[in-house]
Order: structure tokens, then sequence, then C-alpha cells
């Protein structure tokens, strides 16, 4: 099936080709039967009509996402770099998303979705959603770009330059752009080179003066992977102006090809997204890292599931294209504008305007945190939680280096999800085996997108003399743990760091999330049953105060719902408060759906994929859902359950989703500490008060902002890093 507004294919287009297109329609989701409830609660077919599908829940962030490039209220720098945000998230809806949808339709089974749809319809279903939305990133791409001339920032293409720009770009184009341009005359081969994934292409035409001369086509890659996406030219007066290296390209084919006669020229740009799923070979005697490094390279021939052209394109040529790259019946085809790869917008360059970003806010000190002191011997004394990006993950870097020189250390133990490309938390474990410390890290190679560079990373480590785990066969290992052992006294002593988010230093200042330091001993030696288990993985570890999967999370997250619930019909206090990225987990909404009907207050804010659909009466009004999207990411699990009046609280790296419950390891940690405790209960209040960038979670998909007609705006994230800053040390 190919999706696509019927404007967008020239009338001319092959009649094959048209009988492949169906019309797009604004998407509007289906609305919970009026009435039922209860009585629909018998019929498990019936009740699936409660649950949102994951994909269309995931397309409505992305929507909230796009609200924020279209807020007038937001610096326009900012706007822009939500726009590349969108743009990527879209990329990442189709090679992941999209992509296992369309196995499964290949699969030839019959499979319905979490909502009770048959799986076409829901493809289909999620196709008109992306396409309106597209239509709607047009929009308010277009709206950004008047705002960015008023503020006297042009976007010029090759038609537009005047002499002194045109003789810098021409020098731009064969001093940095030339050498990393390689055209392919795709008149003189039989197969198409395979095209790389979400890689930006021009097609050029070439043609020699003469009535009859046949136009040649040149395939040339857009080499943004190794120059910047824009180019800055020199400015008239106070007029700044900005070009796309696709146009340098499109600037310089004279250059390139003048040489052979040709005289005219023009070029459309192309873009192809892959399926980016790792298919495993069954030659197990190869080794786990060969295996990946093969599915690695399997993947850049991974089966297309999306085609975007220039919306200009000659509809014999776009035949042509669709033709030799084989695109199945289940791809996308998709017009757009002359550029792609609008994600590149996220690096658009810093010229300098007045109010065009949020102001900086530098991460704040710990108010327990003595910096002239060692870091284990606070922790000695008390748990210490630190908020990201609002404090410093500078206390990880310090807690490493120091462990990495400290004497008395004899063993570091420390898990990688996702670690920067330059990772300062890598070079401290490599200069604690340099120090002789016993180094152990368990490396995820199959976190998506991130398998080259943890690749390389593991090689890095090993040849420093680090012993390094890939996880366990047929679990990802999604924990973030890390644990330091020292001699005190004759005795072995304990220090543990347990998070919510990556221990990566680049997106951890943009990402919301938690870490735990803790020298408990009933935390820290259950999490060295957790690195044991990944040494010895025949043996099934027992957990009395962690929860984790796929041991235990499951069925205590459950326990801990039904006792909820058993409190709620006694007349005792009863309430959930959840926050996630991703709640789409079948039986835990249906769990929270009982819990509502017994009366248990629920509260969620959930960032991207949602399955419950809140506000039902007799199934779901005793839930209530809101979701944040402001300047940082909100990437924090959790968790709190009122427990009869005593409180349980959490830390999680796990979302409430199968993949997470079932398929990884993850750690859900108890918090103890009764001031820890008010802490996060403090950060939960003050996201559940947002009424500025808090969105309600309803069963229209409507997105509307959390307002209160009356009283303080209150915004979360400003409000979090205020409090913390009053708390924070001056020196």
């Amino acid at each position: 099936m190919i999706v696509s507004p019927e404007s967008e294919l020239p009338p001319d287009t092959d009649q094959a080709l048209q009988s492949r297109v169906i019309p797009a329609r604004v998407y509007a989701p289906p609305q919970p039967p009026a009435g039922t409830g209860k009585k629909a609660r018998k019929s498990k077919a019936a009740a699936k009509l409660f649950l949102t599908n994951k994909e269309i829940s995931w397309l409505s962030f992305n929507e909230r996402v796009l609200q924020e490039a279209s807020n007038t209220g937001v610096p326009l720098m900012d706007r822009v770099r939500f726009l590349g945000i969108f743009s990527n998230n879209m990329d990442e809806f189709f090679r992941v998303r999209m992509a296992s949808l369309h196995r499964l339709l290949r699969a030839g089974k019959r499979v319905t979705t979490t909502e009770g749809h048959d799986l076409p319809r829901a493809v289909e279903r999620a196709h008109e959603m992306a396409i309106d939305l597209y239509r709607r990133f047009d929009e308010a791409h277009a709206m950004i770009i008047d705002e960015l001339a008023r503020q006297k920032i042009n976007f010029v293409d090759e038609t537009a330059l005047d002499e002194h720009q045109a003789k810098f770009v021409e020098e731009y184009f064969h001093r940095e752009v030339r050498p990393n341009v390689t055209p392919i005359m795709i008149d003189q081969i039989q197969k198409w080179p395979d095209l790389l994934d979400d890689a930006t292409y021009l097609i050029a035409g070439l043609r020699k003066k003469g009535a009859k001369a046949k136009t040649k086509y040149a395939l040339i890659r857009v080499p943004s992977d190794v120059l910047p996406r824009f180019l800055v030219l020199p400015p008239r007066g106070d007029q700044r102006y900005v070009m796309y290296i696709d146009d340098v390209i499109r600037f310089g084919l004279e250059h390139i090809f003048g040489v052979f006669r040709y005289h005219s020229f023009d070029a459309y740009a192309i873009k192809v997204t892959r399926d980016s799923e790792l298919d495993f070979d069954n030659d197990t005697s190869s080794g786990y890292v060969k295996r990946i490094t093969r599915s690695l390279k399997n993947r850049k021939k991974g089966r297309f599931v999306r085609l975007l052209y220039d919306a200009e394109m000659p509809s014999a040529l776009l035949q042509r294209v669709i033709k030799k790259l084989g695109l199945g019946r289940d791809g996308l085809i998709m017009s757009g504008g002359r550029h792609h790869n609008l994600r590149d917008l996220m690096d658009f360059p810093d010229l300098r305007l007045s109010n065009d970003r949020y102001e900086s806010l530098p991460p704040l000190f710990h108010k327990d945190i003595d910096r002239h002191k060692r870091l284990i011997e606070t922790i000695r004394k008390r748990d210490i939680l630190v908020h990201y990006p609002y404090q410093t993950f500078q206390y990880v870097l310090d807690f490493l280096r120091e462990a990495s020189v400290d004497p008395n250390v004899t063993s570091i133990k420390f898990t990688i999800y996702r670690v920067a490309h330059r990772s300062s938390v890598v070079n401290a474990l490599i200069n604690a085996a340099r120090n002789g410390k016993k180094v152990t890290v368990i490396l995820e190679l199959q976190a998506r997108f991130d398998e080259e560079n943890n690749l390389y990373w593991g090689q890095r480590l090993q040849e420093e003399g680090v012993h390094v785990i890939h996880g366990v066969e047929g679990l990802k290992f999604h924990a973030k743990l890390c644990l330091v052992t020292r001699t005190e006294k004759g005795l072995s002593a304990s220090y543990a760091i347990i998070g919510t988010g990556n221990w990566n230093e680049e997106t951890v200042k943009i990402y919301s999330d938690h870490s735990l330091f803790t020298a408990d001993s009933q935390i820290t030696k259950e999490v060295d049953r957790v690195f044991e288990y990944c040494s010895k993985p025949y043996k099934t570890p027992t957990f009395r105060n962690l929860l984790v999967a796929p041991f235990t999370l499951r069925k205590k997250i459950m326990q801990l719902i039904r006792r909820e619930i058993r409190n709620a019909v006694a007349g005792h206090p009863a309430y959930i408060f959840l926050k996630l990225n991703n709640l789409a987990d079948e039986e835990l909404a249906r769990a929270l759906y009982r819990a509502s009907d017994a009366g248990v207050k629920v509260k969620l804010i959930v960032r991207s994929m949602f399955s419950l659909v809140p506000g039902v009466v007799g199934l779901s009004e005793n839930i209530e859902a809101r979701s944040i999207v402001d300047r940082y990411l909100e990437h924090s699990r959790i968790f709190v359950f009122c427990n009869g009046g005593k409180p349980l609280y959490y830390l999680s790296s796990a979302d409430l989703m199968a993949r997470n419950l079932d398929g990884r390891v993850e750690v859900v940690c108890p918090i103890y500490d009764p001031s820890l405790q008010g802490e996060l209960q403090a950060f939960l209040d003050l996201q559940w008060a947002d009424n500025t960038k808090a969105r309600i979670l309803d069963a229209g998909l409507t997105n509307q902002i959390n307002s209160t007609p009356q009283g303080k705006k209150t915004r979360a994230q400003w409000e979090i890093y205020a409090r913390l800053k009053d708390q924070s040390p001056r020196s």
C-alpha cells in the first residue's frame, strides 16, 4: 500500500502507479462507544476498543513536538530546533514503528492491534495521520522561514546569489564540497547502488544543446555526514543569508559536468528510509560480535519502507526511480520540497539573534555534596538523589575518577547502553583499568542506532584490559548501574549509582533523568546480583528490594496495583502516580482500568506511547493523564504507590511495555530515604501542576494544554530548576 495525497503525483503519472495511491484524509481518532464501560469489559474484543494503538499514540506525541515548533511564544531558534526534532522523530517512526507493522503484514497472518483493528487498517490510519502531520509541518516550516526573514535571516538557493556570494560559494564548492561528491551516471549502470538509509540524494538531469539531445542522469549523495548541512554566506548590509549544501551542489553541477559539454542542469532530491531491524543469521559459531557486525552491514540493504521525492520531479523520472529501487507495494511514496532530511535543523547555525533561544541554565551543584570532600565520604553518610539536567552530571565522572585512583578500590562494574561518541565515562573506566582496578562492563550491542558506537567502545575497552560482557542472549541489557567495591577496615564495602537514563554526558544536557547514589547494602548487594547474572545467566537471581525484569518486575507491579485496589474497596487511601516515557502493555493497562473502576485515583505523566483511554465512565473516570513537551526531553521513570498511607517510591530504567518487562534486563530501585521521597514527590507535584507545557491525554488525542483559567502560570521545568537553584551552594 502506498499512501500519498492525490495532489502529490502529476496528472500524467502512469495509471498503474496512480492505482497504488489512496487519498490522504485528516486523521480522526475513534471515540469510545457511549454508554459502555462495565458492559463492554465483559467482552475482550469490545474492551480492546478502549486501548489506543501505540503507533497512533506515538504520532500524537510527535504532534506535541510540532506544537512547540508552531508556538510563537517559544524562542525562534528553539522553534527551528523543534522542527528538526519532529523530522528526526518521523524518520525513526518509519524506520522502526512502521517497518515492524509492515513485517507483520508481509507475514500474512491475521493480526489485530491492541485497539482491536485489523492490522491493514491500523497501518492505513497511521499513514493518514503521518501525512496530515507532514502537511502541518510544512505550514509551521513556512511560518518560521517567514519569521527568520523578518529577523533578517534569509534562505537562498543557487539562483539568488549576487556576484560576491556566487564567488564565495564557488570557492567553498571547490575547496570543501567537490572532494566529497562522487556522481554515479545511472544511465551507464545496470543496477543502482544501495542507497543509504535516510541520506539525501540528488538526481541531476544533464542536457546538451540541441532539441533531440537526450537527458542523462547522475546520482549524487549529499555529503552532510562530513560537511555542515548549512553554509552561512557573506551578508548584504544587515541581511544575513544561509544556503543548504544541497543547493551548493546544484550550483556546482556546471563545474562537475561542464567538461562533458552539458550546458543545462537541474536536480531533484530523493531520500529512502529502510527497515532498521537487525536480522541475525543462524550461524552461532561465529560469535555474537561478528553476528552483530554482519547484521549491521545487512541493515544497510534493509527493505524500503518509504521514498521521499521532490514534488517538481517529472513523473517519468519518478516512475523510473521507483522501478530501479524495486520499491515494494507496502512502501510509502511521499512528495516533499527540494530539501529532505530537515532533522538537520537541529544543528542550524548560531547566528546570535537577540532573545532567539531559551536562556542558558547552567547545571547546578547539589546541596548535600561538598565539592571539597571525596564523593564516597558523602555517599557513605547518606543517599543522594541527583536530578539531570538541572544538576551536574559531573558527579558521575567524579565518582568514577575517584574510584580509578583510590588505592582501596578493588573493582568497578558498569553498564553501557548509550554513551557519547567522545565518552568521558568510558575514558574514566579505561583509566581505572590502567590503574590496576578490576573493571567489568556490561555493554549492550543492540542499542538501536548506537550499535556501531558500542562496537567501537567495546573493542577499546577490551584492548585496555576491561572485562566486557555483551549482555545476555535473548535479552537487551537496559538497566543503568554502576557499582564500586572497596576495602574498608579489612571488610568489603560497595557504593552504587542507579539511574533512569544513559551515562551519556551529551544527551544528559537535554534529557530529564535521575540517579541515586547509595551505600545501602541491601541495595548494593542486589545490584551486584544483577551483574553476576550476566556472568552466570544459568543461575536465576533472587531479589527482595530491587524489582528486576524479566524476573520480578511485571509480577511485582501487578501486586502493587492489586494492593491499591484492595485498599480502595476497603475504604482506605489508594492512589497510583506513574511518570514514564511509554505505557503500552495490555495487561498493565487493564489492571489500571480495574484500579480506576475500584476507586483508585491514577495520575499518569507519559511522554510518548500511551495505550490507555482516560475518562471513560465505568472504566477509567479515575484516570488522568498528561504529557509534557518543553526544552528538556522528559526521560525519567518514577513509580509511586499509596500503600495504605505509607507511600512506596521507585526509580526505574524501564517503561511499562512488554519489551521492557519481558525482553530486557531492567532495574526498578526503591527509594527508602524519606527526604529523597519528598524530593521525588515535589518533582512530580510540579510536573502535575504544569499548566503551560503539559498536554491532557484524552480519548480524542486533542493534545490540549492543561490550562487553568485563573491563577499562577506554572512551567514545571522552570520551577524545578528555580527550586534546585535556591538550594544549590554558591561556591
